[in-house]
């Protein structure tokens, strides 16, 4: 069982706001925002107060500039290649719907492709006559080669994009992606990465990964305030990269466009820097390893408990596991919410349920305020959790 690092575990939670009496191991679903980011943000939203005008047209432009390129320090690249948005859906919708598609085009992605994603690839590419091919990825995941040769086979001349996951959300998956993309380019085909769960939770040199755009958030795994997500894109694609809601900034350049969009409380994006030194004083490689050998062994303890699998070797996953859900014939997304309801009211935990291959899985996260004891209760009731 994990050797819990002494700075690490339940030590850490009067860092946050978490609720007593709740084991809590869903953080990918929403992140933890530690209470230094929260006073942070706090303090953005008085300054914005005092002086509304000054503030919108005079400082937040340079304030977000900063804030950038604190994000390009901890993710590689340069500043003025990394914008701010809210959330990596929004990031990808605004990828796609830039995209110029003609009837027949094809959009790619994973089978495990998050649902909002994939809608929006229905939703953009129906309107214009195209359509998304969804490439199938073998459950469990235990080998990378099949899935880079149905990727391989599914490029077609009419393909115009691939997103791909950087970790899927329901396999809770680590994909290797710069090997996916490489795939795609030497056949023309760009690649927007849906890195969700990513920063923080890997480490990461987006730029390193030769992709065309990058979308991650910044809130589940990074401590960052809710809302603040980030979209990379590559100096040759910011000329066509526009945001979902077009302003006063439109035609002035990738980061301008970005940045303004409208009034907005910016104060979650410029809090950024604050989420990134809580990151730092307790060391970026330590957080990983902490969490990454945390699910790792309270998803072998769920297994052993339960008589299951998970969703992916041990090599291809991170701060999460997925471990299917014992005596689940089953379940649709509506059977998956009752159930994550009924594990919160009558159980007093907070985890995912995922709707993969058929069946109801359970998806755990490892946060540096859990121990291995917090995954105790739900692998002693688990046996009873599809009846």
């Amino acid at each position: 069982m994990t050797r819990n690092s002494p700075q690490f575990g339940h030590i850490r939670r009067p860092d946050f706001l978490l609720a007593e009496g709740i084991d809590h191991l869903n953080h990918g679903s929403y992140g933890a925002t530690p209470r230094s980011v929260l006073d942070a943000a706090q303090r953005w939203r008085l300054e914005m107060e005092a002086d509304p005008s000054t503030f919108f047209r005079r400082d937040l432009p340079g304030l977000l500039r900063g804030a950038a390129e604190r994000v390009a320090a901890f993710l590689g690249g340069k500043g003025k290649d990394w914008a701010f948005v809210e959330n990596a859906t929004s990031g990808l919708n605004a990828i796609i719907a830039s995209l110029e598609l003609v009837p027949g085009d094809e959009l790619l992605c994973l089978s495990q492709v998050y649902g909002a994603i994939g809608n929006a690839l229905r939703r953009h590419a129906g309107r214009c006559g195209a359509r998304p091919i969804s490439v199938e990825m073998p459950v469990p995941f235990t080998d990378p080669a099949p899935l880079l040769e149905a990727i391989s086979a599914a490029i077609g001349p009419k393909t115009r994009l691939a997103c791909f996951d950087h970790i899927t959300s329901a396999g809770a998956v680590v994909l290797p992606v710069r090997e996916m993309a490489a795939l795609c380019r030497e056949r023309g085909v760009p690649v927007a990465i849906d890195g969700a769960h990513a920063p923080a939770q890997l480490a990461l040199d987006v730029p390193a990964l030769d992709v065309d755009w990058y979308v991650g958030n910044l809130h589940k795994w990074a401590f960052a305030a809710k809302g603040a997500a980030v979209i990379w894109c590559a100096p040759e694609r910011q000329k066509a990269l526009h945001p979902t809601a077009i302003s006063h900034a439109l035609g002035q350049g990738f980061t301008a466009e970005f940045d303004y969009t409208g009034t907005r409380d910016n104060s979650s994006w410029l809090a950024v820097p604050a989420a990134l030194d809580y990151v730092d004083a307790w060391g970026a490689e330590a957080i990983r390893g902490h969490n990454a050998a945390l699910a790792h062994d309270a998803g072998a303890m769920l297994i052993d408990a339960w008589g299951s699998a998970a969703a992916a070797a041990p090599e291809f996953c991170g701060s999460m596991v997925s471990v299917r859900l014992p005596r689940s014939a089953g379940g649709d997304r509506d059977a998956a919410r009752r159930l994550a309801a009924r594990l919160t009211e009558r159980h007093g935990i907070t985890a995912g349920i995922m709707v993969l291959d058929g069946g109801l899985w359970v998806r755990v996260s490892a946060q540096i305020y859990n121990e291995i004891g917090d995954y105790a209760r739900l692998a002693a009731i688990g046996q009873g959790l599809a009846g």
